[in-house]
C-alpha cells in the first residue's frame, strides 16, 4: 500500500488505481461487526435488503411477516460501539402493511423520497418515504416473486416484475398502469434484474431453467435465450436446448459495469455471462448450495480489482472473485438460513438478512500494525540498555 501511496505521491500513478487497491484490501478482510448492531424489528426471516445510491446512508428491509423496515446506518453517537437504528417501519398496525411475505424492496434510484415493495400478497406499492403511505398500488393475479426498477434510465420510468404467471410485466410508474407484456417464458417469472450499462435491456430467470435478455423496445422483445451449452448439445437434444441451468433459475445480477451476467439455479451452479453475445464464459465456481424455492438475492462488488460475488450458500455467505471463480472465503455468523445480502461501495461493507430474523453488518478488518511498528513501540528492559554515551560534552 505505501507503494502506491508514494507512486500517487509522485503523480506516476493514476488515482483510481488507488483507490481499487484500498478497496480491494477492505473486501478480502471482511469480518463479522463485534461493534455494530443493526436493530432486530422482523419477527420472522428477512427476505430482502436494499441501500440506497444516493447517500449510501439509508437502508431497506422486507421480512417474511410483511414488515419493512427503514434504518439509518449513520454512526452519530462516534462511538466505536453502537447500533443502526430503525428510523421508522410498515408495521403489522399499519393500515397499508403487506398481507404476506415482502420479496423485494428498492430505493428509486434518483432520491429517496421514494421506495418500492412487493409482496407474496400479489401487490407491488410504490411509497412516499416522508409519510409512509403508498403513492401507488399495482395488483396482480399472481404471486409477485421479483421487481426491478432500471438504475440508469432516463427515459422511461418501467418496473420490471416478475410473478407466477410465466409473462414478465412492466409497469409505468408515469402512467400508473402496466403498460407492457414481454412472453416467452413457459413457468413463473423467479427473478428480474434491468442492466446497469443500457437502460433498455432487462434480464429475467424462470422455473422454467431459461434466462432471457430483452430490449423492451422491440415488439418482439427477446433478445437472446441464454444457453448453458453455447449451442454444442443443442442440435441432439431440443429439450435442453437454450436452458441457461438444469433446474429453477432464481437469482440474477449484473456486474457494476454491465458486461456480464451471474446466474443461480437450483442444480447448485452459479454462471457467468457475457451480456452482449449471450455466451457462458464457463468459468467454475464449483457448488454453490442453493436450497431455495422462490428467488435469491445475491449482489457483487463495486470499484475492486478483481470483482467479487457475495451469495448466501446456506446459514453462510459465499464470497467468489467473479472472473475466476476462486471462493475465497465463507463468511459465518447467521444461525439460520441466509436470503439476501446487500454491498455498501462507498465503505466496502456488507449486510446480510437472514430467516433467523437478524441483519448482520460486515465490515472491513482494522488494519494490523507493521512489525516495524511493533518493535517501535516496546520499551527495552532498563538492564538491557547501553549505558555507554557518545556525547562530545563528556571529557
Amino acid at each position: 500500500m505505501l507503494a502506491f501511496i508514494s507512486a500517487r505521491q509522485a503523480g506516476l500513478d493514476d488515482p483510481l488505481r488507488l483507490r481499487r487497491a484500498e478497496s480491494t484490501r477492505r473486501v478480502l478482510s471482511l469480518e463479522l461487526n463485534k461493534d455494530r448492531d443493526v436493530e432486530r424489528i422482523h419477527g420472522s426471516g428477512v427476505n430482502t435488503l436494499d441501500i440506497e445510491p444516493v447517500e449510501g446512508r439509508y437502508m431497506l428491509s422486507g421480512g417474511s411477516d410483511g414488515v419493512i423496515v427503514l434504518y439509518d446506518l449513520e454512526n452519530f453517537s462516534r462511538k466505536p460501539c453502537y447500533t443502526c437504528k430503525a428510523i421508522c417501519s410498515v408495521g403489522r398496525s399499519h393500515p397499508d402493511v403487506h398481507k404476506f411475505s415482502v420479496e423485494t424492496v428498492q430505493w428509486y434510484p434518483r432520491d429517496t423520497g421514494m421506495f418500492t415493495s412487493s409482496s407474496f400478497d400479489k401487490t407491488l406499492k410504490i411509497w412516499d418515504t416522508n409519510t409512509l403511505q403508498p403513492a401507488d398500488v399495482f395488483n396482480f393475479e399472481g404471486t409477485v416473486y421479483s421487481h426491478h426498477i432500471s438504475p440508469v434510465a432516463t427515459k422511461h420510468c418501467l418496473i420490471a416484475v416478475g410473478t407466477k404467471s410465466p409473462k414478465v410485466q412492466l409497469c409505468d410508474l408515469k402512467s400508473g398502469s402496466c403498460s407492457q407484456i414481454l412472453q416467452g417464458h413457459r413457468q413463473e417469472v423467479l427473478a428480474v434484474a434491468w442492466s446497469p450499462r443500457h437502460e433498455y435491456v432487462l434480464a429475467t430467470a424462470s422455473a422454467d431453467s431459461r434466462v432471457k435478455l430483452w430490449d423492451v423496445r422491440r415488439a418482439s422483445g427477446c433478445l437472446i435465450t441464454l444457453d448453458q451449452y453455447n449451442g454444442e448439445k443443442s442440435k441432439a437434444s431440443s429439450e435442453a436446448a437454450n436452458t441457461a441451468h438444469n433446474g429453477r433459475v432464481n437469482g440474477l445480477c449484473f456486474t457494476s459495469d454491465g458486461l456480464h451476467l451471474l446466474t443461480i439455479g437450483t442444480d447448485d451452479r452459479m454462471r457467468l455471462w457475457n451480456s452482449s453475445s449471450g455466451e457462458n464464459t464457463l468459468v467454475n465456481y464449483g457448488k454453490v448450495c442453493n436450497e431455495s424455492r422462490k428467488g435469491l438475492k445475491f449482489t457483487t462488488s463495486t470499484g475492486c480489482d478483481p470483482e467479487f460475488a457475495f451469495v448466501p450458500y446456506g446459514s453462510t455467505i459465499a464470497v467468489y472473485t467473479i472472473y475466476s471463480g476462486e471462493l475465497i472465503t465463507m463468511l459465518r455468523g447467521h444461525y439460520n438460513t441466509v436470503d439476501c445480502c446487500v454491498f455498501q461501495p462507498n465503505f466496502q461493507e456488507l449486510y446480510s438478512g437472514s430467516k433467523d430474523c437478524n441483519i448482520l453488518a460486515w465490515v472491513p478488518a482494522l488494519r494490523e500494525p507493521m512489525p516495524d511498528e511493533d518493535a517501535a513501540k516496546q520499551r527495552l528492559n532498563p538492564a538491557f540498555e547501553d549505558g555507554w554515551s557518545s556525547s562530545d560534552d563528556e571529557g
